[in-house]
C-alpha cells in the first residue's frame, strides 16, 4: 500500500491543491460581493434571478472550500461584508452598469471558472478535491448555458466575427 492510497481526506494536500482551493475560495467570496453589487444595478428580472443563483452557488463553494482548508490547518481568506441593497433609480445613469454589461461579465466569469476547475482537477492527486472541482465544473457549465440562452433571448450576445463565405483556395 502506497503513501497516498488510504482515505483521501487523510492524505496531505500538495501545494498546488492548497493554492487552488484557497484561490477558489477567494474567488467565490469576491463573486458574492460583486454579484450583490450587480443585483443593485440590474433591471432585468431574469438577470437578477441568475445573479441570485450565482450568489447562492458561490456561498456554497466558499463554505466547502473553507472547510477543506480549515480541516487541513490552513486559514481561509476573509469573507467580505454583504453589500447593502440599493434601488436602481438611486444609481446615477453614468455610474450604472447596463444589464448587457453585467451579462457579459458573468459570462466571462463562467468561462474562467471552467478553466480554473479543469486545471485544479488536472493537478489534484486527492480524489476528494478533484471530485469537488469536477462537481463545480459541471455547475459552472450549466450556469454558462443558462447565461448563453439568456444573452441570446435578450439580444445581448455579441458574437465574434462569423465566417459566412470561405475564401477560395489558390492552387499552385
Amino acid at each position: 500500500m502506497g503513501i497516498l492510497s488510504g482515505n483521501p481526506k487523510e492524505e496531505p494536500m500538495h501545494y498546488g491543491e492548497v493554492f487552488s482551493v484557497w484561490q477558489s475560495s477567494m474567488a467565490a467570496k469576491s463573486m458574492i460581493s460583486c454579484y450583490q453589487a450587480y443585483i443593485n444595478h440590474a433591471g432585468d428580472k431574469d438577470l437578477k434571478k441568475i445573479l441570485g443563483d450565482l450568489i447562492d452557488q458561490a456561498k456554497l463553494e466558499a463554505k466547502e472550500f473553507d472547510a477543506i482548508l480549515t480541516d487541513n490547518g490552513i486559514a481561509p481568506s476573509p469573507m467580505m461584508p454583504d453589500r447593502p441593497e440599493a434601488k436602481l433609480e438611486d444609481i446615477p445613469v453614468g455610474a450604472r452598469f447596463a444589464d448587457a454589461e453585467i451579462a457579459f461579465a458573468i459570462s466571462v466569469d463562467a468561462s474562467i471558472g471552467l478553466t480554473a476547475c479543469s486545471q485544479a482537477m488536472g493537478q489534484s492527486i486527492r480524489e476528494d478535491i478533484a471530485a469537488l472541482f469536477a462537481k463545480y465544473h459541471l455547475t459552472k457549465a450549466a450556469f454558462g448555458l443558462r447565461i448563453l440562452q439568456m444573452n441570446k433571448e435578450k439580444g445581448w450576445l455579441i458574437p465574434p466575427p462569423l465566417q459566412i463565405k470561405r475564401p477560395d483556395l489558390v492552387h499552385a
